[in-house]
């Protein structure tokens, strides 16, 4: 029997991922969850459940937080789930970019340092599994390898550094844990069904030209030279779990990311297109549209707070090629933005941010 032990429960993608590592019918789950989430754990354990036509038993909740000693779980409780852990998924950590230094640091830095240090003791470990982002990368610019990792250029905010030094702390034991290293591009809704329950990033875009889409989609605010990079979160977890079975990506380090993605031109091209029927008949200037929403008033007007307005100007392009020679066999291939925008765009429609 394997006994897989998730961080980051019951969030969007922990609970996606263990939907697809529950069919695995030998595995059962220890869910660590922050006790102010407990009903929405159970929740989510029901429906689990419902979806995998799975035993409710195979899923453990345990109360607890990263950022106490021994996970802040008894001694009873730390016990159990050191000596049946087989696999460990450590998503937890705070996404916020307008997150406070000190917050950042707590949660993502040392609350890694926790669960290396639970991992370092779990004697039947086979693989543990830490999810970074693609922005540790700071204020790099170019091609980002999957292989590199340390730099100077600094960061636009504490998210991106704490996530910097998080993935530093996990990167050091892979001489002597079996580590996969998973860096996910902006993630956004199902490419199949659109669904989410995180309005950043690509919806920022969305929301404003849904505002009034004929009027709108007809001025492109996008720019030619920058591309955002933009995945399913679909994607994100059946790569994870696909490379949750596969030995080769012991020791890796991985960008879950787009081969190809749109410039932030043809993203609002893609996004007016199906929103409205049409593209855009004018072009602002990139400097332009920045100075614009780095303004006060600009973030009641368009939606798009002013610590997210960075992103949408970042010159990285991230390799993908050790993610792509690890699941492309399996038939694991990230889908390009165009085939999926209707879903995206049809799913806020029907459930509109709170």
């Amino acid at each position: 029997m394997k006994t897989i032990f998730v961080t980051g429960f019951p969030g969007f993608i922990a609970g996606r991922l263990i939907e697809l590592l529950a069919q695995d019918d030998n595995a059962r789950f220890l869910l660590l969850v922050e006790p102010r989430f407990g009903a929405r754990a159970r929740a989510e354990i029901a429906r689990l459940a419902q979806k995998t036509a799975g035993d409710r038993d195979r899923f453990h909740l345990l109360e607890g937080d990263i950022t106490q000693p021994q996970l802040g779980l008894s001694t009873m409780e730390f016990e159990r789930a050191r000596e049946e852990t087989t696999a460990l998924f450590h998503l937890a950590a705070i996404y916020d970019l307008a997150v406070a230094r000190d917050v950042a640091m707590r949660v993502n830095v040392e609350g890694t340092r926790n669960v290396n240090r639970f991992a370092l003791k779990l004697p039947r470990l086979e693989r543990y599994h830490y999810v970074s982002t693609c922005y540790v990368a700071g204020k790099r610019t170019g091609l980002i390898r999957e292989t590199e990792l340390e730099h100077s250029a600094g960061f636009r905010n504490f998210y991106e550094e704490s996530k910097y030094l998080a993935e530093l702390e996990v990167d050091r034991l892979k001489d002597c844990l079996p580590i996969t290293i998973y860096r996910p591009a902006v993630v956004c809704g199902d490419s199949k069904t659109g669904e989410t329950t995180k309005y950043d990033g690509i919806y920022y875009l969305i929301n404003y030209i849904l505002m009034q889409p004929d009027l709108l989609s007809l001025v492109n605010i996008g720019n030619k030279r920058v591309r955002l990079n933009v995945v399913p979160v679909d994607f994100v977890v059946r790569a994870m779990a696909t490379l949750a079975r596969d030995e080769r990506a012991i020791g890796a380090t991985v960008h879950l990311a787009d081969p190809e993605p749109l410039t932030t031109y043809d993203l609002f091209e893609t996004i007016a297109e199906a929103a409205a029927g049409h593209g855009s008949r004018l072009h602002v200037p990139p400097t332009l549209v920045r100075s614009t929403l780095q303004l006060p008033f600009s973030e009641t007007i368009t939606g798009l707070p002013r610590v997210g307005v960075p992103y949408f100007f970042i010159e990285q392009i991230y390799d993908t090629t050790r993610a792509r020679e690890l699941l492309e066999p399996h038939g694991v291939v990230c889908p390009s933005f165009p085939s999926y925008v209707h879903a995206l765009i049809a799913y806020v429609r029907a459930h509109p941010q709170p």
